[in-house]
């Protein structure tokens, strides 16, 4: 009887936080919990997250609030209370989607659930840390930590070569696979009456061209080689719509620059939006959709505007370009303004020419979530056969010694706070007797628990303390 999967998917944003790595998650999530067996996921605590609408076990570790310093809450993974919640769903396969906390949380886990660890690489980690660490000496520091932590995992998964790539030029070592994304908007267009609504009472003329951009609002997607490009077109005395779709910490920064560009009247900023369908109606919408982007390892959102038959603009030598022909499934210019301009100027004058390019990537580029993680599953029976098997072979470092003495120590708390409910079971059920028995047995085994416990907290707290300083230091 072939091995029923139990997974635990580890990442550092979910719901109420939104991005393409979290809808990563969600759709293994989803996949795995309706075809291939079980899945619980692992992350951290929002004040403001309702998991009541999953279709499968969410746990929440512990976190700190660092939103005012960065976009998201840094997860705090050294919880007994979560090692004890994720051990009662009996994983086999640990997969890790972010180099930082959730991959500390999945080595801690190895050793108490005997379970291989998978880490995909998905973003350009090292973009977002040059960002917020100005001090080179420990940007570099920090990068080289972290890919000795994606080094510590059994086997490491990339979404494209590029991100492979840009993996080893970080210092990184080991093999990898490549294991692409898919997407969870499905093939076709929506009615018209569905992009009416979430066209809604923004100013979209139905006769200019309407450009489209989603994605996390920051400069280093490219959007400023958006902006510049469209000041060009509109000195030619093109009209258009230029829509952002999504929110971010440099949102703010995007709307002045198009302000100053004289463009604000012709963009559309909504903000974030969650509803997949809105999304997928703005897409069939749009003629052409533009991810200058050369910091994304996937651009889901290519494959995502593909699905609704929407050509894409992408830079030349991009991840985000990869398996894309030049003027059959999309086209790729240039990473400069000029070049970028001159593309949007030739389309803007063959409407059809972006039609036919939308529907070949439509028929060509488009792969399903169902796919994609069907490939994943495969892959895990055999990461599972080679970790029994002992052909997974690391380098023990001291960290992997702190992290294997962690995990056994959160799991002699939660065996013991286990002890301490069964302590009161067998007084609830057989009497004074049997209660002090098991009391006395128990007594030694409590006492190390208590301990464990208050180091534990004290040293939560002193950790908490000496991250907030740094990061408010170094950011």
């Amino acid at each position: 009887m072939e091995e029923k999967l139990s997974v635990c998917l580890i990442n550092d944003s979910f719901p109420p936080l939104i991005d393409g790595v979290a809808n990563t998650v969600m759709n293994y999530a989803k996949v795995i919990t309706e075809k291939y067996g079980k899945a619980t996921v692992a992350v951290p605590f929002y004040p403001k997250a309702d998991d009541s609408g999953f279709p499968y076990k969410i746990v929440r570790y512990p976190s700190i609030n660092t939103e005012r310093i960065i976009d998201y809450r840094a997860g705090y993974p050294f919880s007994y209370e979560t090692l004890e919640k994720i051990k009662e769903e009996n994983i086999n396969i640990i997969h890790t989607h972010c180099p930082f906390a959730s991959t500390f949380l999945a080595r801690t886990l190895r050793e108490p659930l005997d379970a291989p660890v998978v880490f995909t690489y998905h973003t350009k980690f090292d973009v977002d840390i040059s960002r917020r660490v100005e001090n080179k000496y420990l940007r570099e520091k920090v990068i080289k930590e972290v890919v000795k932590n994606i080094e510590a995992c059994d086997e490491v998964w990339v979404v494209s070569e590029g991100a492979g790539e840009n993996l080893r030029s970080l210092g990184y070592k080991g093999d990898y696979v490549v294991m692409p994304n898919g997407v969870d908007i499905p093939k076709g267009r929506v009615p018209e009456e569905k992009i009416r609504e979430a066209v809604g009472d923004f100013d979209i003329p139905e006769n200019v061209p309407v450009f489209l951009f989603v994605g996390r609002m920051a400069w280093y997607k490219g959007l400023d080689i958006i902006l510049d490009s469209l000041e060009k077109v509109s000195g030619k005395g093109i009209d258009f719509r230029m829509v952002f779709i999504g929110g971010g910490l440099d949102k703010k920064e995007v709307e002045s620059y198009a302000k100053k560009l004289g463009l604000y009247e012709k963009c559309v900023f909504t903000g974030p939006i969650h509803d997949r369908e809105t999304i997928r109606a703005w897409y069939c919408r749009a003629d052409l959709f533009l991810f200058p982007s050369v910091y994304d390892t996937n651009g889901l959102v290519v494959r995502e505007a593909a699905a609704c038959g929407l050509g894409s603009v992408l830079i030349s030598g991009s991840c985000a370009a990869e398996g894309i022909t030049d003027g059959e499934t999309g086209f790729i210019c240039e990473n400069n303004a000029e070049a970028f301009s001159k593309k949007l100027l030739e389309l803007c004058a063959e409407p059809e020419k972006m039609k036919k390019v939308g529907q070949n990537a439509m028929d060509k580029i488009y792969i399903s979530w169902e796919d994609s993680v069907e490939n994943a599953v495969k892959r895990y029976k055999t990461v599972l056969e080679n970790y029994r098997a002992g052909k997974y072979k690391r380098e023990q470092t001291f960290a992997d010694e702190w992290l294997g003495a962690e995990g056994e120590i959160l799991d002699v708390m939660g065996r013991a706070k286990s002890r301490g409910r069964k302590i009161k079971n067998d007084f609830r059920h057989y009497g004074k007797n049997v209660y002090n028995s098991s009391l006395r047995a128990a007594e030694s085994f409590n006492r190390r628990r208590i301990k464990l416990r208050y180091l534990a907290g004290k040293k939560r707290k002193e950790m908490e303390k000496e991250i907030l300083k740094k990061l408010e230091r170094y950011f």
